[in-house]
């Protein structure tokens, strides 16, 4: 048990500082997603077809 826990460890241990950067590259695909919806809707009402 103690050893599959040591050798899983070992195989994440090197994504660990990926995961700050993908964490921030997804907040950012968020909000972007939702500037682009916001804006969407802006042209929308603007064009009066809601």
């Amino acid at each position: 048990m103690r050893d599959a826990l040591a050798e899983a460890q070992g195989s994440v241990q090197p994504m660990i500082a990926h995961l700050d950067t993908l964490r921030w590259a997804f907040v950012a695909l968020a909000l972007a997603g939702i500037a682009v919806t916001i804006y969407a809707r802006l042209d929308d009402w603007k064009r009066g077809r809601r």
